[in-house]
């Protein structure tokens, strides 16, 4: 049976949360990543509910793939920005809105950290001086303080439970090491955890766990190359905690978003840039959540599905909806190269290029796939 996908269940995006102090351009990034304007006002709390904005992950594979089948729609693959409204100092004892706060980073894959490197005497820092570090510390530290109070309340009831249940003696051993490490002011995501002890801690949504991307707000001076020390700063403390750093001018960012989609391209190469600093965003967030996106493709639509790297066809399957993973019977595969050479999958076939794959192929980036199932 071939696939229709038109009524399939919503496939599942990605979530960033996107962090930083006040005033350091998170708003001013967050309009610019999203037609959702959130309000950027000079001064703390004015974003106070967190808005979400989704954006499509731009792939240029789709429009080809789409000419070769006459597709009637293209659909991208997505992410959502959650604007978490000013983390302050204080938030863990629900300062400010803090709670609230947290519980909606709760929710995101990842956390976009927002750092300003760039001074400005219009725009005021909250603490007074620009040192990014100090600003990454300060949140760090929030969410530090957050992840302490959950251990320590499940420590507290395991304590209790214990007593009766010796099986859960591995998961208070795990939880009392996370104690010690945070106790130390030190994230979670850094405190090397096997395989079981990772399945065991699965049920706490552990704030420093989540990987960071820290984005480096600079301004307009120091394009095209982004770099200033406070940007190499950020660098070797994301590096030193594994986590990765992407520059970028919000302010810039913000102009591009208003312009139509084909005079973004010759406005970035007027300026030296390959890509805008969302492309980066995006598809740095992708690579460090270990996702790939697999394609599919007809008369109806052209689409892209974000996976997981190393997930089967079946698993891939159960993305477009749950009937074709139950039924899965097997997945026709064409690399994307092979297509478009091929001008299409009859073409493909011809040359002996369409592959018939079992339920627990490896999904590659790329491989554009019909499944077949009953």
């Amino acid at each position: 049976m071939h696939l229709n996908i038109e009524g399939s269940e919503v496939a599942k995006g990605l979530s960033c949360g996107i962090v930083g102090l006040p005033n350091v351009g998170k708003s001013t990034l967050f309009n610019a990543l999203t037609s959702n304007k959130a309000e950027a006002a000079n001064y703390p709390f004015c974003t106070i509910d967190p808005n979400v904005g989704r954006v499509e992950v731009y792939d240029p594979r789709l429009q080809v793939l789409s000419d070769l089948s006459h597709s009637k729609k293209l659909v991208y693959a997505w992410m959502d920005f959650v604007d978490i409204a000013g983390l302050v100092k204080g938030a863990s004892q629900g300062e400010g809105l803090g709670n609230k706060f947290l519980a909606n980073i709760r929710e995101c894959d990842a956390i976009a950290h927002v750092v300003r490197c760039f001074e400005s005497s219009d725009i005021v820092h909250v603490t007074g001086q620009v040192d990014p570090i100090q600003d990454i510390e300060v949140i760090n530290l929030e969410l530090i303080l957050a992840d302490l109070q959950m251990v320590e309340n499940a420590l507290t009831r395991l304590e209790k439970q214990i007593k009766g249940k010796k099986e859960l003696q591995p998961l208070f051993d795990c939880l009392s090491r996370i104690r010690e490490h945070l106790n130390q002011s030190k994230p979670v995501r850094i405190l090397s955890l096997s395989e079981e002890e990772l399945e065991l801690i699965k049920q706490y949504p552990l704030l420093t766990q989540k990987k960071v991307l820290y984005i480096a707000n600079v301004s307009e001076e120091y394009l095209p190359s982004m770099e200033n020390p406070l940007v190499q700063r950020v660098r070797e403390y994301a590096e030193a905690e594994g986590n990765r750093v992407i520059p970028i001018c919000a302010r810039l960012e913000e102009e591009i978003a208003q312009l139509p989609r084909t005079e973004r391209a010759p406005f970035l190469e007027s300026l030296g840039l390959e890509e805008s600093g969302l492309q980066r965003v995006i598809r740095t967030a992708f690579d460090m959540l270990d996702l790939i996106t697999y394609l599919t493709t007809g008369e109806i639509e052209t689409r892209a599905w974000t996976i997981p790297k190393n997930a089967t066809a079946v698993e891939a399957a159960g993305e477009i909806h749950t009937d074709i993973q139950k039924g899965f019977i097997r997945a026709e595969v064409v690399g994307y190269e092979d297509m478009v050479k091929y001008k299409g999958r009859t073409g493909a076939r011809e040359m002996g290029k369409v592959r018939a794959e079992g339920r627990d192929y490896i999904v590659h980036d790329g491989d554009v796939i019909l499944f077949m199932h009953h």
